[in-house]
């Protein structure tokens, strides 16, 4: 079996592939001083309860936007599952994804990840939208090219910025309000980072789709992409599995490049 790791900046994705089908998923917060020991104790337990061990695994892919957290990855699967995991970005890792951009390093590992977790199912020009950490927009071309994006706060971060910037304002829960103008202050803050993040994510995606002419799907994924579901009028398709889905192809074409 193989697991996928998704290491971002606030929560980190671990998942277990049977060949088949994915078998189980759990997330962790993101710490950068956890030690594959750590993780190992934490990740035994949780698959004991779906009936599985570390002699299941005999393979594993990760993808890291954290590089302190990266030592500690590849620790966990050469110690406890016995195996070089694949790693996103190293040198003859093939993505099949060709970068179009001013310097191709910069790309994500987590944005190339996406763009070919979309590839695989949706067809045409995509416009995917990440909402993590920060809210990518990242444009992949028919032929497979990830043509560069757009990178902008993520509504946690924007929200943790006004609770910590103002004295006066609480922290509060992300969630739609029934009214656009608030008659209390948690809701004016609702309605403020809940429907500027729609207005951000339909005003940018017109932009884009201006800009480059051609018909494009819009495929939205992240932790909180789901609050955006029914509110947002420029997303096609809510896909909470897209980065799994990459991390298993890119696996899946690296291990028959290496007759694996």
């Amino acid at each position: 079996m193989l697991l996928a790791i998704d290491c971002g900046n606030t929560n980190t994705l671990f998942a277990v592939h049977d060949g088949t089908s994915w078998r189980a998923q759990w997330r962790t917060a993101t710490h950068t001083a956890r030690t594959a020991d750590e993780y190992a104790v934490w990740l035994s337990q949780l698959m004991g309860l779906q009936g599985l061990g570390f002699d299941d695994l005999s393979a594993c892919v990760i993808s890291s936007v954290v590089p302190q957290s990266l030592f500690n990855l590849r620790n966990l699967a050469r110690r406890y599952l016995k195996a070089e995991p694949l790693v996103i970005g190293d040198a003859g890792v093939d993505l099949s994804i060709r970068v179009a951009l001013d310097r191709p390093g910069e790309a994500g590992a987590d944005r190339l990840v996406n763009a070919l977790g979309c590839r695989v199912k949706y067809p045409g020009n995509l416009v995917i939208v990440d909402s993590g950490t920060a809210t990518t927009f990242d444009v992949v071309s028919e032929e497979g090219v990830f043509e560069g994006g757009i990178i902008a706060p993520g509504i946690n971060l924007s929200m943790q910025a006004l609770h910590n910037a103002a004295a006066q304002l609480p922290r509060i829960a992300i969630e739609r309000p029934e009214r656009v103008i608030g008659t209390n202050t948690v809701g004016a803050m609702q309605s403020g980072v809940f429907w500027g993040y729609i207005d951000l994510i339909d005003g940018l995606v017109g932009r884009i789709k201006a800009e480059y002419g051609k018909p494009m799907s819009v495929i939205a994924t992240g932790g909180v992409a789901s609050l955006f579901e029914g509110a947002s009028h420029a997303i096609d398709y809510f896909d909470a599995d897209v980065t799994i889905r990459g991390l298993l192809e890119v696996w899946r074409l690296n291990s028959v490049r290496k007759g694996a």
